[in-house]
């Protein structure tokens, strides 16, 4: 049987489940996936290798209208993805309609790249419902192939992987077998503490953070590592920080826990919360921080 690999890009609207989406289909907790929207800012890969194929995904941020000069960055990101795909997975969910963002969807679907639309969250609706809104995107994208699954609980993806393998070209592996991924731990770290961020804090709080390792150093049974966490106001540096400090220890708490399960390892994780003021409209810290 011949080798087929391949760039697989996910995109699709915020809070659609790309990021679950990607993870199941890996295998690996890579990208962060919280019931938030906006979560993941960075494109992020994650690499499944096969006896005989290779699939290179990418998990890109959410399609919005931008509003600041940071989601204008992970926009660009995006749009990129149109372009160094071979595959794109167009994910979609129960709730909304192909009339969000129609503008970007139009140019996905106008996009010589071969295409699969995924229906995630089947699991909160019924069959009738899902019949019919299967209905509306085979009239909305005719001829791509439409895919419903859950991907929280696993249903489907597996008919899914192997619709994706069927689509890509013939050709050797772009990576190693044993690589997950193009990211170092380090960036994986920062992602684990947004991720408690995003799980602990309410309403603007989470999209006003950004995290920074300020020292990382390995030893035989520990890692020990620095962060800093960033906030565009003073305000908000009180509410991070809470009442004696109980809410940053619990952000810390959570992410060490994860880190140790991801990195099969101790951690000694110390936070630090300083304030960069509307670092989201500022070019020099969107550069410092690998927006731009």
């Amino acid at each position: 049987m011949a080798h087929r690999s391949g760039f697989v890009n996910i995109l699709g609207n915020p809070n659609v489940g790309k990021s679950t989406l990607m993870n199941v289909l890996v295998g690996e907790k890579l990208s962060v996936a919280t019931p938030k929207a906006q979560t993941t800012r960075h494109r992020i890969m994650g690499i499944l290798t096969g006896d005989d194929y290779q699939v290179v995904y990418s998990d890109t941020p959410g399609i919005l209208n931008p509003k600041y000069k940071l989601q204008s960055a992970m926009m660009r990101s995006v749009e990129s993805a149109l372009d160094d795909a071979d595959l794109i997975i167009y994910v979609t969910d129960v709730v909304e309609t192909a009339t969000k963002n129609q503008e970007h969807l139009s140019r996905i679907l106008a996009s010589p790249v071969p295409k699969i639309i995924v229906i995630n969250k089947i699991d909160l609706t019924n069959q009738e419902e899902l019949e019919i809104l299967v209905g509306k995107w085979t009239q909305t994208a005719p001829g791509v192939p439409v895919f419903p699954v859950s991907a929280i609980r696993r249903f489907n993806t597996d008919l899914l992987l192997k619709e994706i393998i069927s689509k890509l070209p013939e050709g050797p592996p772009y990576f190693p077998p044993d690589q997950l991924t193009d990211r170092y731990d380090r960036f994986f770290v920062t992602e684990i503490i947004r991720g408690k961020i995003f799980e602990t804090y309410q309403k603007e709080i989470p999209y006003s953070v950004e995290v920074e390792i300020e020292s990382y150093k390995e030893e035989p049974s520990i890692n020990r590592i620095a962060a800093v966490i960033y906030v565009a106001r003073d305000s908000q540096k009180g509410i991070i920080i809470g009442h004696k400090g109980s809410m940053l220890k619990r952000v810390g708490t959570a992410a060490r826990k994860e880190m140790e399960e991801f990195l099969g390892k101790k951690v000694f994780l110390e936070l630090y919360v300083r304030v960069a003021r509307e670092w989201r409209d500022n070019p020099n810290m969107l550069k410092k921080f690998g927006y731009i």
